[in-house]
């Protein structure tokens, strides 16, 4: 069955919570030496990517009105192809600065345009 935008959004939107409830309380060093924490982080960014992914197939424009969407998807592709590359310090640091303003994007829009969050 075929998924709509405000599922997209809402799976954007829930990956972020997921990231910050997880990282709650963890320091750098904390996600560098736990796997699992930057296992879950990761899954999570892997889903906002592919949601937005989707998204632009549905409608570009509103791919296009959330910040970074096509770096988004790009990291995505990293995560899920080229694991080898992913530098910890940079996915710990995109948590305390892309996707605090990712996530107030996507929560506007949810609200905006389908009512929902």
């Amino acid at each position: 069955m075929a998924r709509d935008l405000s599922a997209y959004f809402q799976d954007i939107h829930d990956a972020c919570c997921a990231i910050e409830d997880v990282m709650h309380g963890i320091t750098v060093e904390d996600y560098r030496r736990q796997r699992s924490i930057r296992s879950s982080v990761e899954r999570e960014f892997i889903i906002i990517g592919e949601a937005l992914r989707r998204i632009s197939l549905l409608d570009e424009h509103l791919f296009l009105s959330v910040s970074n969407s096509r770096a988004i998807v790009d990291f995505r592709n990293l995560l899920a192809h080229n694991y080898g590359a992913i530098d910890d310090d940079s996915v710990f640091g995109l948590v305390y600065s892309d996707l605090i303003i990712l996530k107030a994007e996507v929560g506007e829009l949810l609200y905006n345009l389908f009512g929902a969050n």
